[in-house]
């Protein structure tokens, strides 16, 4: 895909830490190819809940980082043509009020919101962000 064509992507927080660690192997080739073009385009973005997760997960063990947890982040947001994303109030409040059926966990709200506020499609492989994207409330693909 050029990257003319590239589309705006929001990525999981999974799909972060492996474009970051470099396993390509857990994405599927098209994805790849959509995370390469959208980076090219300054069109790949992630949240600011993807840092707060990935801390979250590092201090309770189930993340291994080869290096300080903060020092890992700002490394990785140097990535060309990757944006951060902050919290803003309107993706806080949306957060609480989105449309259809959707589980409880505030990270993957946020998610959801975010990508919504942005025109954004995720890419993840959580089954219940997968099933809401069905549900036509939010784009969401399959990483």
């Amino acid at each position: 895909m050029p990257a003319s064509e590239a589309e705006l992507l929001l990525l999981d927080t999974h799909c972060w830490i492996w474009l970051q660690s470099g396993q390509l192997d857990q994405l599927t080739r098209a994805t790849a190819e959509r995370i390469r073009s959208a980076a090219e385009a300054g069109l790949l973005r992630i949240s600011v809940i993807s840092v707060w997760e990935i801390a979250l997960l590092e201090a309770k063990g189930r993340v291994r980082i080869n290096m300080d947890c903060l020092e890992w982040v700002r490394e990785a947001l140097k990535t060309p043509g990757l944006s951060l994303v902050p919290l803003t109030p309107e993706i806080a409040v949306d957060s609480t009020r989105l449309p259809g059926e959707v589980h409880g966990d505030p990270a993957d709200r946020i998610l959801l919101a975010t990508a919504r506020n942005l025109g954004a499609r995720l890419l993840t492989r959580d089954q219940a962000l997968l099933e809401y994207g069905r549900s036509g409330h939010a784009k969401v693909a399959k990483a």
